[in-house]
């Protein structure tokens, strides 16, 4: 039974998957098996097993690793980027999203092996959260096409009914907002509240998407997000 649950999943999940295209899911789990690659401010990569990841409300502030027979703390300040590894589901689901369009991930800037190996790729970037700047670690959902917006997980977003089957998710689920970044400016929430409210304000310099999705809902930004960054870079 449990077999036949995992191949309706992913017969939902391709369907899904060939609509459009998608923000990687966000991370959930870290693996404590697999090695985890932190890039620091001076440029060194650090490789080890992650033991633990010391977070407040939501976010990553120290990473406790492993390293050979020596135990590392690693501060949110001296991390420039990350690839964690995900651990059972998430690992497959991040597998699913890169399978959508290899040569895509290809053309990324980013390791397109580790992402095809399920890792999630964080970076520290400035945020602005309820008004305040703060320097945060942050997931990238977008590493694939992120030449003009960047687009973060929002830990604290709520979101979209899913379908499921006995605990496991096929679809939907989507997040209500993220945080965006253009021209590595500091990131601000963009959420499907305000979405119609913001969409001129930012999608404006681009005639081709304003032309398109004048009438467009929530439904389509990850898509939007796509456009824009093929069409409107320069």
């Amino acid at each position: 039974m449990k077999n036949v649950i995992i191949c309706v999943w992913l017969a939902c999940v391709s369907i899904v998957s060939l609509q459009a295209q998608n923000f990687l899911r966000p991370f959930e789990t870290v693996s404590h098996q697999k090695p985890t690659y932190i890039t620091m401010e001076d440029g060194k990569e650090i490789e080890g097993t992650v033991k633990k990841l010391d977070r407040k409300k939501g976010l990553i502030e120290e990473v406790k690793m492993k390293i050979g027979d020596e135990k590392k703390s690693f501060n949110l300040n001296d991390i420039k980027f990350a690839y964690f590894p995900q651990s059972g589901w998430d690992q497959m689901i991040k597998v699913l999203d890169f399978s959508e369009d290899v040569q895509q991930w290809e053309r990324g800037l980013f390791d397109a092996e580790r992402l095809k190996e399920g890792y999630a790729y964080f970076e520290k970037t400035e945020v602005m959260v309820k008004k305040k700047q703060r320097t945060l670690l942050m997931q990238l959902v977008n590493p694939s096409s992120c030449e003009v917006i960047k687009v973060y997980h929002n830990p604290f977003a709520t979101e979209t009914t899913a379908i499921g089957v006995k605990g496991f998710t096929l679809a939907g689920g989507d997040d209500k907002s993220y945080y965006i970044s253009k021209n590595g400016e500091v990131a601000y929430k963009f959420s499907k509240k305000n979405f119609r409210q913001d969409f001129e304000e930012f999608f404006g310099d681009c005639p081709e998407i304003m032309k398109k999705y004048a009438t467009a809902k929530w439904r389509s930004f990850e898509e939007i997000i796509f456009a824009y960054n093929k069409a409107c870079e320069n």
